[in-house]
């Protein structure tokens, strides 16, 4: 999280070696079960089987980056198949696809203005790098001009305000972007206000987007259109649909993904190109590594059905359970907040929330030297490779963390 001076001599990265199933290890050789599975994109766990051959198979054959990958309509078929799409565009990054999308979405509507919520993260593009106070929005991190924050207004989420504004707005509003489930407050899922959200926009015809780079395939193989009944004009994929290998995928209604080329046409008829297309490019797009690995995944998430995401959505929720129980019952100011295998450990109480208890940085870093690897953010992430004996392993570990913190002097109590 913060930087903090006193444990400057504690501060220092694992420098990853090799990694297979739940499991990382560094350079010394040190082996770690990985809680932050490369920020949610390893949902297969590390390095499975399947992925791996199939990555070898096509290196043999060669990177070729001009041409047409030749699994791209393949890959776009089953997208849309698990999905409800009807039309998907191919990118690297969530940050290129959340960016894309908004394009999209403004060419179509021909309006400026976009609405994004405190608390929801969308990559590092200077235009949604935006908060707000009571003098208006501006830019959160040095270096993004003020000028990028000039047409969006960011509300705060769940909140009935925030629809009472949007619709006062709503004919101004070329997009409201939406992480349906905040990674950085997973235990939220204000599942009416997205209701009346999808009303709201679908009646002033502003693009719904829905920033499913970590939620897609991961809780549902649908994402989180497919574990409700709340559809988007425009989502954004990306994380555990190639389980390691960068791709970012721009899925939706073809209203709005027919800016991406002009929309679709024919041959042997009249059909032609009939939108103006707006900006969209890459040399990497659709990499042959990475699209690859997508069709792998796919394949293996359509094979699987449904019940891969609710097994491990149901082992997820008994783990957060059990640590919030022994967190109750000790008095520990911190609990597991998740939605399906996304969870984050989160302090409470009166502190600054830029740097969280030092306690609790350092009940991570005993974590680390017991073998258990989280992400500084404290983001973390259940895996299909992760088994019973590795959530128990953790249990113990935080358990055996938290006697030696207050062994150690420091009570960590409520």
């Amino acid at each position: 999280m913060g930087y903090r001076q006193s444990l400057k001599e504690i501060r220092y990265p694992i420098a990853g070696h090799r990694s297979s199933g739940s499991r990382i290890w560094d350079i010394d050789e040190n082996e770690y079960i990985d809680l932050a599975m490369g920020y949610g994109v390893n949902f297969l766990g590390h390095s499975p089987a399947f992925i791996t051959q199939a990555l070898k198979s096509q290196l043999e054959k060669g990177i070729q980056l001009a041409p047409l990958f030749d699994l791209t309509g393949e890959i776009a078929e089953l997208i849309c198949e698990l999905t409800g799409a009807e039309r998907v565009a191919f990118s690297n990054t969530g940050t290129e696809a959340v960016m894309s999308a908004l394009r999209l979405a403004r060419a179509c509507t021909e309006r400026n203005k976009i609405v994004l919520f405190e608390g929801s993260y969308h990559g590092h593009f200077d235009g949604v790098m935006v908060t707000h106070n009571e003098k208006g929005s501006f830019p959160w991190s040095p270096g993004t001009p003020p000028g990028m924050a000039e047409d969006v207004l960011t509300l705060n989420y769940g909140t009935e305000e925030s629809l009472d504004m949007i619709r006062s707005l709503g004919h101004e509003l070329a997009a409201v972007l939406v992480e349906p489930i905040q990674s950085r407050k997973p235990e939220f899922y204000p599942e009416a206000f997205l209701g009346e959200l999808r009303q709201i926009t679908a009646e002033t015809g502003t693009a719904l987007i829905f920033d499913e780079v970590i939620t897609g395939f991961r809780v549902h193989p649908g994402g989180m259109q497919g574990y409700s009944d709340i559809r988007a004009d425009i989502t954004t994929y990306g994380k555990a649909v190639a389980n390691g290998m960068p791709i970012s995928i721009i899925a939706g209604k073809a209203r709005f993904l027919d800016a991406i080329d002009g929309g679709i046409w024919n041959y042997e008829d009249d059909s032609y190109p009939r939108e103006k297309p707006a900006a969209f490019a890459g040399t990497f797009r659709k990499h042959p590594l990475a699209m690859t690995a997508a069709h792998a995944v796919l394949m293996y998430l359509k094979e699987q059905g449904p019940s891969l995401q609710e097994e491990l959505n149901r082992r997820s929720s008994e783990f957060a359970d059990t640590l919030n129980a022994y967190f109750e019952k000790e008095n520990v100011p911190v609990r597991a907040n998740h939605f399906g295998s996304i969870f984050q450990f989160r302090a409470y109480g009166k502190y600054d929330p830029s740097l969280q208890p030092i306690e609790t940085d350092i009940l991570f870093h005993l974590l680390m030297e017991k073998g258990v690897y989280t992400w500084e953010k404290r983001s973390c992430y259940l895996s299909t490779a992760h088994t019973d004996e590795d959530t128990d392993f953790i249990i113990q570990a935080v358990k055996e963390s938290i006697s030696e913190l207050r062994e150690g002097g420091f009570p960590f109590s409520t």
